[in-house]
Formats: C-alpha cells, structure tokens, sequence
C-alpha cells in the first residue's frame, strides 16, 4: 500500500512519506483518538505494513515484547515475548522499531537478540544471539541499529569480532559476509545506488563508511570520532553528497562523493542532532538542533531549517525540546519531547504551526509515523495512541 511505513525512516528510508490524502488541521484537543495501548517501555517507532501496526516495548523489566496491532482498531493480532531485561544504561527498552519485509518481521534487542517472526502469527522463523554467536560488543546504552533489508540480505551493526557490520541471510539467518572494525555506534546502515553500485552508508562509533552491499567491502571512510562513540542518526544521501550530524561537539558536515575519501563541502556547529535524525526536503534540512555544548539543555534545544547546499540556517524555533519529526506532502509532522504534535508547512521561510496539540506525557523521544491517514505516537513509558488524520 502506497501509505504503508515499513521500516524505520519510512518507504525510502528518509523520513519522508509518499502520502497526500492526509489532514494537518485539526481542532485545539487534537485530532480523534482511534484507538491506544500500553506496549512497555522503550523508544521503538511504529512500522505499518498491509493493515498492520507493529512495536516494540519492555514489561516490567523482565520481558521484551513485540506487538502486532490491527492498524485500525487496535486490537491484538499476535504479541510475541521473551525474557529480557530493560537495559539501555538508564533509558530503558529496546530502541528499534521492527522490520517489515513481506511475510517477516525482524526486530532486535538492547542485547543484542537478533530476531525474524513470521507476520502471520509471531513465531520465530530464526535468531541469532549476537553477543554469544558473534562475540559482538554492545554499545554502552545497548543496540540502537534497526535491521535493514537489502535485497535478500539482512544488515546490522552489531560489534562482531569479526567485523562490526554484518549481513545475514534474511531466510535463515546464515552469516553472508562481515566487515569493518570500528566501534559499535548507535547509527543505521543506509543503503543507496553510486554510480551504478549498491552500496551502504554507515556511521560507527568512529567514522562513516562505506561498503559495497554485495561483499561488505569498504570503499571509503571519513573520520567522524563522536565523543562515547554517540554517532545515532542516520546518514542522508541526495545525489553524488552525504550530510551527517552528531552532538558532542561533532556539529553537522555535507560530503561530496567521488574518487576515495570524500570532500569537504560543508561543516559547523549549527545542527547537531542528538538522536533522532534530519528529513531533507526540496534542498532543505530539517531538524533537531539538541546536542551542541550550548544547547545540551534540552530548553534550550532548536527546531532549524538549513540549507542543503550551503548549511546556512534559515530558521530556528525554541520550546519542543529535543523532538522529532517527518515529513508528508510538503507538510512537517513533529513530535516535541513533551508530547506536543503539531503540523507545519515544510519551507525555509519559517516555522508557522498550522495545528498544535498536547497528545502525550512523559519523555518523547520517538519518532511519529504517518500512515494511512492516521498517526502512530508514542512516549517511553510505553503508552501508544493512533490518531485520525484522514480526510
């Protein structure tokens, strides 16, 4: 289905949605309550795919539970469990949103459990213990890279001793080829076509790299050495340039791809995405500007515009905390950190809300998702809401 997310970042993997029948205005107490549920804590997002909604949370710290949701109504279609602690070094829960590729499911954990369930019913078709199996090393707030589906691979950061990044067969699990060294980050491969090759793009604790998705060669580095190895946010390729942002002091960098390693177009302090990643639109960037030394204080953290192609900011706006956002039919959907939803036109001439609501409480971090006129958010004590937004 043309409005279906399912999979991190959405359709193209880039925060933007396909869908157009969709409707950004709605009264002061929001848009109608469709249905909601309590799913455990963590920060997974929402994949929908064929009139299915799926999440992921963890209940009373003893189990992580994946959940699979009529898109409409909300009733239960299938819940799938298993011991598990809550993890994450204080922010507890699993972090990935799951995988929908077809008749599978793939989800993993804050430890490391790498998992395909069949979507019909929950059970599990294979998994792989990544830190027993592969003498992987988690990161210090536990695994953060959604799985990613390449053709018939699958592929996920996970710190194996033999090679950081590796690539399952998506039937069965077989490791198909791993590769690189670095420090496990927090990041998630990007797949994207350079001149004709399929390559991905990934930033680890250490650098971004990239690889070919055939072998799991490198075909080039840049140096982005993120304090605690925080590199969080996806890449963003448009073209033959990759723009990359980090806290820490990391700030935000354009690169122009060619012959070895890349170039320079662009670098500064300006966006400095703590987690949740930028949607490029029409040649601008939006974002969370929340990790900057100045502007740890999530206060004090900016919604910003900037321009692709020169970095220069074209607008900033206080007071959503450190937020996160989409974008569909040119329209931002954002998310605050305080449970505020709110739509606005996606332009460089400024932020302008066209609605605004208090939907949630407690601590939001994830992502909302718009699919099939309806919006999927979510906070970290675990209580989702699916709102209608349908024409």
């Amino acid at each position: 289905m043309a409005g279906d997310w399912p999979h991190w970042r959405g359709p193209g993997r880039d925060g933007v949605s396909a869908e157009a029948n969709w409707n950004p205005r709605w009264p002061a107490a929001g848009p109608k309550r469709l249905w909601e549920a309590q799913v455990g804590t963590g920060f997974a997002a929402v994949s929908v795919a064929e009139g299915r909604a799926y999440t992921m949370g963890n209940l009373n710290n003893r189990q992580d539970a994946v959940w699979c949701f009529d898109a409409a109504t909300g009733k239960v279609i299938w819940k799938h469990t298993d011991a598990c602690k809550g993890g994450g070094a204080g922010y507890p829960g699993p972090r990935t949103q799951p995988t929908v590729d077809g008749n599978r499911v793939y989800t993993l954990s804050v430890y490391g459990h790498l998992k395909c369930l069949s979507a019909a019913d929950g059970n599990v078709v294979w998994q792989v213990d990544a830190k027993r199996q592969l003498r992987a090393k988690a990161p210090n707030h536990g695994y953060s890279c959604h799985p990613v589906v390449i053709g018939e691979k699958l592929v996920v950061e996970v710190g194996a001793a033999a090679g950081s990044v590796v690539a399952f067969d998506k039937t069965d699990g077989r490791v198909l080829w791993q590769s690189g060294k670095d420090p496990v980050g927090y990041s998630t491969p990007l797949p994207f076509t350079f001149r004709g090759r399929q390559c991905i793009a990934m930033l680890t604790g250490k650098n971004l790299l990239s690889m070919d998705a055939a072998n799991g060669r490198e075909l080039w580095r840049y140096p982005w050495d993120v304090r605690y190895d925080c590199a969080i946010t996806s890449p963003i390729v448009s073209g033959e340039k990759v723009f990359i942002s980090s806290g820490y002091k990391m700030g935000a960098a354009l690169l122009q791809l060619g012959g070895g390693r890349p170039k320079v177009l662009w670098r500064h302090q300006e966006m400095s995405n703590h987690f949740n990643s930028c949607v490029l639109w029409k040649g601008h960037l939006y974002g969370f500007d929340g990790a900057d030394e100045s502007r740890r204080n999530n206060k004090n953290s900016l919604l910003r515009c900037l321009d692709f192609k020169t970095g220069a900011v074209r607008w900033s706006h206080k007071g959503l905390g450190k937020g996160s956002l989409m974008v569909a039919a040119g329209r931002l959907v954002v998310l605050s950190e305080y449970g505020e939803l709110l739509t606005a036109d996606a332009t460089p001439a400024g932020f302008k809300p066209i609605s605004r609501a208090k939907v949630l409480t407690g601590r939001c971090w994830t992502m909302p998702v718009l699919a099939n006129g309806r919006i999927y958010c979510r906070n970290h004590a675990g209580h989702l809401i699916c709102l209608d937004v349908s024409r």
